[in-house]
Order: structure tokens, then C-alpha cells, then sequence
């Protein structure tokens, strides 16, 4: 391929990922936050109880907010098994016994539920939950000292910055091995979609994980990270400098973009083209065996054609 094609091929790629113009339908989500017209029919607020039952559907696959304990319980089983008995997480002696994933953390989340009807259900007779996400709004943690993505990633001048806006963590992702497929992440998205109308929120941050301790092993996909993918500065935050690890390892010039997508793990792929930025540094996390990276994912740039699939209010698989 000669220069001139290789420039114009990885210039297509990183627009898949990173559109330039957000379109009509997200120029409207940046709308969301002022109040509505009472006589306005173009966009209607959805109208969600306080904790509702269920947020959508697809087949026999429904996907709820835990309501009680035992959900919380189902939803840190389902982790554990991920995480520790089929991942590379270490775990101590309490979390052993207990067989389930949990922190303080948990008490003060949302945690969002995709439910299988159609699977076994288990000696208690409840449906397996096979797919999470954990919800942290930015009110909460600021009563019960932070977010969880802080112990890495130093977050306060991006929240100064937008101090007008309100931000949501998302966290402890995880999806039995059968179930990772278009349905069950539409699903999942599908509920923060919903979860982000319904609260009004502006941004999304979280860490999301390559599978490793090594980052010269991620050299190629850490390295794609930081040339295509970084923040603007108004969006920018860094790794703590006690546990920065530079993700910049190959000169741009020397990274092959198809090669660095295909090593991306899916998570982090689907936020790039959801239209998210990857902050300044990478963390070595011991515990779960991983290299993270931060997310932020402002609402105002997602890219138009995830919010037309999924609804400007989310209505697509409302249950």
C-alpha cells in the first residue's frame, strides 16, 4: 500500500471510531439539561418510578436495577465468577468464603441486572443474572468520600473544570462468557441509556481494563490509545504519578491501527465508537491482574447514530 492509501485508510478507521460531527441527535442530548417546554413534542422526558422494575428487554432478556440486597448479592456472584474463578483476580481469604465480588462501594451504587428468563433457574428458584454494570452518580459519592475510578486516576480538575455538569461512574462490568454478544451489550447500554435520561446526567467516567500486568505486551494497543484516542485538554485527566504507567511506548508513525483494533479488548472498543476519550496514563492493577485506562464520555459526544438506535428517550427496548 503506498503512503498516500495507508494515511487515507487510517484516517477512515480512527473516523469510525471518532466521527467529527456528533450529528442533530446528539447537538439535541446537550439540550437534555435545561428544563422543557410543557407544550414540547419533540422530546419527552421519560417518565421512570424511582426504581423501576425493569428499564428493557429483548427476548427472554431483561434488564432491571437491583431492588434489594439479594440483588446486589446475585450481581457480586456473577463478578466473582468472572473476575476471580474464571479471571485472573486474586482473592483474599473473606472474599474466598463469601464466593462473591464486593466492596464498600456497593452499598452506595446503582447496579444495573441483565436477567435470563429462558436459562435454569437455581435452587432458590431465581433466573440467573448474567450480565452487570455498577452506577455510581457523582451526588452520592460526594457524600460517602469519592468515586471508586479516583484511586487511580486523578479526576479533580476535570470535575472542577465542568463543574456544571454531573457525572456518572461506570464500574465492575462483567458478562458470562455465553452471553457476550450484541444482545446481552445492548441490553446493558441500553440501561445506562436509560439511566442517564432518567437522572440527567452529563458525563460517563470509569476504567476499563486490558487483561495483563505487562504494558510492554500492550506496547501496540496502549501506544494506538494515546495517539488517536486521548482527551482534549478540556476533557483530560491523569493517572495518580505514583502509579502512572506511560502508555505512549511506539512513535505514532510505527502503529499499525488495524492491527492495535484488533488487540483493543471489546469494552474499550465500544466506548471509542460510542465517542469516548481515553485519559492521560495507564494503572497496573495488581489485584484483578489488569492494565486500566480511563474513560470519559461526555453525553454531548456520543456519536448521533447510537442515540437514534437506542431512542432519544430510550425507548427502543423499553420493557
Amino acid at each position: 500500500m503506498q503512503n498516500g492509501e495507508l494515511a487515507r485508510s487510517t484516517q477512515r478507521l480512527i473516523a469510525m471510531l471518532r466521527p467529527e460531527k456528533v450529528g442533530t441527535a446528539a447537538q439535541t442530548a446537550m439540550t437534555w439539561f435545561k428544563p422543557l417546554p410543557i407544550s414540547s413534542s419533540v422530546i419527552k422526558p421519560i417518565r421512570l418510578p424511582e426504581f423501576p422494575a425493569a428499564l428493557g428487554r429483548i427476548g427472554s432478556l431483561e434488564e432491571r436495577l437491583a431492588q434489594a440486597k439479594r440483588d446486589v448479592k446475585r450481581a457480586q456472584k456473577l463478578r466473582y465468577r468472572v473476575f476471580y474463578k474464571d479471571g485472573s483476580a486474586i482473592a483474599d481469604a473473606a472474599t474466598m468464603l463469601a464466593r462473591r465480588d464486593k466492596d464498600a462501594f456497593d452499598r452506595i451504587c446503582d447496579h444495573l441486572l441483565v436477567i435470563d428468563h429462558a436459562a435454569k433457574p437455581s435452587i432458590g428458584g431465581k433466573q440467573p443474572v448474567v450480565g452487570t454494570y455498577r452506577l455510581l452518580r457523582q451526588e452520592v459519592a460526594a457524600n460517602h468520600g469519592g468515586f471508586y475510578t479516583e484511586d487511580e486516576f486523578d479526576i479533580s480538575g476535570l470535575t472542577d473544570r465542568h463543574c456544571g455538569l454531573r457525572f456518572l461512574e461506570l464500574g465492575r462490568s462483567c458478562v458470562l462468557p455465553r452471553y457476550r454478544n450484541k444482545r446481552t451489550v445492548e441490553l446493558l447500554w441500553h440501561g445506562i441509556w436509560s439511566y442517564v435520561r432518567q437522572h440527567r446526567l452529563d458525563v460517563m467516567i470509569g476504567c476499563a481494563s486490558f487483561e495483563g500486568t505487562d504494558p510492554d505486551r500492550l506496547a501496540l494497543p496502549l501506544s494506538f490509545l494515546h495517539h488517536y484516542a486521548q482527551a482534549p485538554e478540556a476533557w483530560r485527566a491523569a493517572a495518580h504519578g505514583s502509579r502512572r504507567v506511560e502508555m505512549n511506548r511506539m512513535p505514532k508513525e510505527a502503529i499499525n491501527p488495524k492491527a492495535a483494533l484488533h488487540e483493543l479488548p471489546p469494552l474499550i472498543k465500544g466506548y471509542l465508537r460510542l465517542g469516548a476519550y481515553i485519559g492521560d496514563g495507564a494503572v497496573i492493577d495488581h489485584q484483578f491482574g489488569t492494565t486500566d485506562v480511563l474513560i470519559v464520555m461526555p453525553v454531548s459526544a456520543i456519536n448521533a447514530r447510537y442515540i437514534e438506535h437506542f431512542g432519544i428517550d430510550a425507548s427502543r427496548h423499553a420493557a
